[in-house]
């Protein structure tokens, strides 16, 4: 009864308070078709007991990224997060602190978004950004959504290095949005055919750096190509700590900039939670999804902070909100402001000058391995490489010999035709001796 509480007789009397002789016919309107004729294929129940050795047992199926060399990237990335951050946002006022629905009395969360809000400004080299968004990939389809509602054009164009999930993701949104997508070839460089794919109905164009593939581009060109046109430029960035190294998109003429803020801050996490970045310029601020963080002074001139433009649907007439984003990753976006204030721009430059440093060992090491081509030339912390036979393959062999070597490409995206390409990342916490051994296992695999 702890987790079921009603009984028959109450389901009876809730049915007959609403009119109808049973639970089947609330779902009248669903088609046959799609109902189950059978229960699940699952238990019908189980002591918490029973519960809690089955979910142990599936726990130790998995293998953490720490357990030995780990070279997977692909739009989620292992990095060292300090202990004074876990630290940090355990404590009971951010912990247990969840939105700001009344300001007056939620100022330090407040202060934290606002500075989580300076930091990825600077980051993304954009002049405001908002209090966050749910991970990289719905803040990318956001993003065509603000662009469709600026420009009042109908198509985006996807370019072949965006990565297939946040493809996925803007594609779903923008076909219940009525918004034409273009999706180009998947294509290590692929600025050439996103500049011959802006025409005169493009919204925007949604260009990635680091791509899917690892590839760093100056996507500067690409920039003025769309503005001419009328379109937007959506730049989109899974690795958060190559802004470190690299030219932000505001530098290179982006309208807008979103990206994943997993790297900084926190960790894997098998896959989530996650923290999404979305910054833009400030003359289309008032179109922005979620909302922003302000800083005011009170009646007595003391500092304060304010929810100074919030456009979602709960605080704003539905036909009048610019997203139905619910809420903000906030103890995500915590952790990262938490780690960025203990790096600094110079300890996240040095983080970042590590991390290339490590790609570029790896890098050297695989290029030597007969039957290995590197296809990826400029890259931060990851690139694609080409094998002999499925990569998929050799992913296995290799797991199964201690070596966690990267992703499949096809796993990403089995419509491409690119079998045999495996993407690799490098990062701080990879060793010399993780290089040397995956190096040495690869090589093996490969002459078998």
């Amino acid at each position: 009864m702890r987790y079921l509480p009603l009984s028959p007789d109450d389901r009876r009397d809730m049915l007959g308070v609403i009119g109808v002789p049973s639970i089947d016919d609330l779902f009248v309107d669903v088609p046959a078709v799609a109902r189950r004729a059978d229960p699940v294929d699952l238990p019908f129940h189980a002591g918490e007991l029973e519960v809690e050795r089955e979910m142990l047992a599936l726990s130790r199926r998995n293998r953490s990224a720490a357990e030995g060399p780990f070279f997977c990237g692909a739009g989620a990335y292992r990095h060292h997060v300090p202990a004074t951050v876990d630290h940090l946002i355990q404590r009971s006022e951010f912990l247990t602190s969840y939105t700001p629905y009344q300001p007056e009395i939620a100022q330090g969360t407040l202060q934290v978004l606002f500075e989580f809000q300076t930091q990825v400004a600077a980051l993304t080299g954009m002049e405001v950004a908002n209090a966050s968004l749910y991970d990289g990939s719905t803040a990318a389809a956001e993003a065509v959504m603000m662009a469709q509602r600026i420009t009042r054009k109908s198509k985006a164009v996807l370019s072949g290095g965006v990565h297939p999930h946040y493809v996925g993701a803007i594609e779903t949104l923008a076909h219940a949005a009525g918004v034409a997508t273009q999706r180009l070839a998947a294509a290590v460089d692929a600025e050439a055919a996103v500049i011959d794919a802006i025409d005169a109905d493009t919204a925007c164009v949604v260009v990635q750096t680091p791509n899917v593939f690892g590839a760093v581009t100056d996507v500067s060109k690409i920039a003025e190509a769309a503005h001419a046109a009328g379109a937007l430029l959506i730049v989109v960035t899974t690795e958060a700590v190559s802004y470190g190294l690299l030219k932000s998109p505001g530098e290179m003429g982006a309208d807008i900039a979103v990206a994943e803020g997993q790297s900084i801050g926190n960790g894997l996490n098998f896959g989530g939670p996650y923290v999404g970045l979305f910054a833009c310029r400030e003359k289309f601020v008032r179109q922005a999804p979620g909302r922003l963080c302000g800083e005011t002074v009170d009646a007595e001139g003391r500092r304060g902070f304010v929810l100074t433009l919030s456009t979602r649907e709960q605080h704003i007439r539905r036909d009048k909100a610019t997203s139905n984003i619910c809420t903000n990753s906030g103890l995500c976006a915590l952790a990262f402001s938490i780690h960025m204030s203990l790096l600094g721009e110079t300890g996240l430059r040095q983080l970042a000058l590590i991390n290339h440093q490590k790609a570029v060992a790896l890098r050297d090491a695989l290029a030597a391995i007969p039957g290995v081509e590197i296809l990826t030339q400029r890259f931060f912390n990851e690139f694609a490489i080409r094998v002999p036979g499925s990569a998929t393959e050799v992913v296995e062999i290799l797991a199964g010999n201690g070596v966690i070597g990267g992703v499949p490409f096809a796993r990403l995206d089995p419509a491409a035709g690119l079998d045999d390409v495996l993407l690799v990342a490098a990062t701080e916490t990879t060793s010399d001796s993780d290089i040397f051994f995956f190096s040495k296992v690869l090589a093996k695999v490969i002459a078998q």
